[in-house]
């Protein structure tokens, strides 16, 4: 069901409902905007007026106080007396280190968004946005910048935070010996299916740069003892000997190609007997809403790659000598899509 937002803006005219709709960047834009500049963090000792904010923030008074009241608008600031803003419960949450990592996850979508200027090229020409902005890959990107990798990986456990729990409770993860979490990572995934089921160990398998903050993760979780860190890179080999090997957000972002190369070394390590169980938004077929339906849209216009339907997954797995036996719905919006050795 529409939500009434929705609802309202379903009853104007289609030319007034596109236009409100082409407008609606302006507040995810001031929402980075306040990432950017820490503004959370200039107010967590309390209320502050522009004037006040001006001079550690470098910013003209002015024009900071009248982005203060739009972030007021919008329920992040409340304007106290003497024209001072204080943080609500969603300005506590942009935080440096807040839970949830919003921030982070601000800031990325911030450099992410450069990219959707380019969302006609990559229409056009299947490639990503991202590459025309930086000359490289998004992956190859975050290798050379280590501070970056570690902001996207702290924004995957902030965006993807309701799915680990999710995941973890509708798939019974109790039978498996040993799973593997390959591209895993900070370990956030494999750390939610271990802290539910007593039994499995866990091995996290990444590149190094990406597994530079799993060790703090792993050992915050309380599973370091379960937990062996292996690297390496899944377009070469991955780790052998597990029976379940998890791909949780990684398909979608590469090609199709490259997608069955991953599969290839998956279906080679995996034990007989084992399982393949992809995290992904399996997308419903029609017209059904979905949020996978635009994060397939920023999967092409960042890293190239796509969101499926079961009939997709059936048929990249086929290609790679895998056969779907099941896809398991989640409390979020991912599902778990089974698979075994053909």
């Amino acid at each position: 069901m529409p939500d009434n937002n929705q609802a309202a803006l379903q009853t104007l005219p289609p030319s007034v409902q596109l236009i409100q709709m082409s407008r609606a960047f302006v507040v995810p834009r001031t929402i980075c905007a306040a990432a950017q500049l820490g503004l959370a963090d200039q107010l967590a000792a309390g209320p502050k007026s522009a004037a006040e904010l001006a001079g550690p923030m470098r910013a003209h008074a002015p024009s900071l106080h009248r982005f203060m009241r739009a972030l007021a608008g919008l329920g992040i600031l409340t304007e106290r007396r003497e024209q001072r803003f204080a943080l609500t419960p969603l300005g506590e949450a942009l935080k440096t280190g807040a839970p949830g990592s919003a921030r982070a996850t601000l800031l990325v979508a911030d450099w992410w968004q450069s990219c959707f200027e380019h969302l006609v090229y990559s229409i056009q020409t299947g490639k990503a946005g991202f590459e025309k902005v930086h000359g490289m890959s998004l992956f190859e990107y975050l290798s050379k910048h280590p501070d970056s990798a570690s902001l996207f990986s702290e924004t995957m456990v902030g965006l993807h935070s309701q799915e680990p729990p999710a995941v973890a409770a509708a798939y019974d993860f109790s039978s498996f010996n040993t799973v593997v979490d390959v591209g895993g990572a900070t370990g956030n995934m494999l750390a939610a299916i271990l802290t539910r089921h007593e039994g499995p160990r866990g091995v996290l398998f990444d590149l190094p740069h990406v597994v530079t903050d799993a060790p703090a993760l792993l050992a915050a979780k309380g599973i370091s003892d379960r937990v062996t860190v292996e690297v390496g890179d899944f377009f070469k080999s991955v780790w052998a000997g597990g029976d379940a090997y998890v791909l949780s957000h990684i398909l979608h972002d590469w090609s199709e190609d490259q997608c069955i190369t991953i599969l290839t070394h998956v279906r080679k390590a995996i034990k007989s007997g084992g399982r393949l169980l992809i995290v992904e938004m399996v997308l419903p077929a029609g017209d059904t809403p979905h949020p996978g339906k635009m994060l397939d849209i920023g999967m092409l216009v960042v890293t190239g790659g796509q969101e499926r339907t079961e009939a997709e997954y059936d048929l990249l797995l086929s290609k790679a000598g895998f056969r779907l036996t099941r896809v398991v719905p989640t409390n979020s919006a991912v599902s778990v899509v089974e698979a075994a050795l053909a």
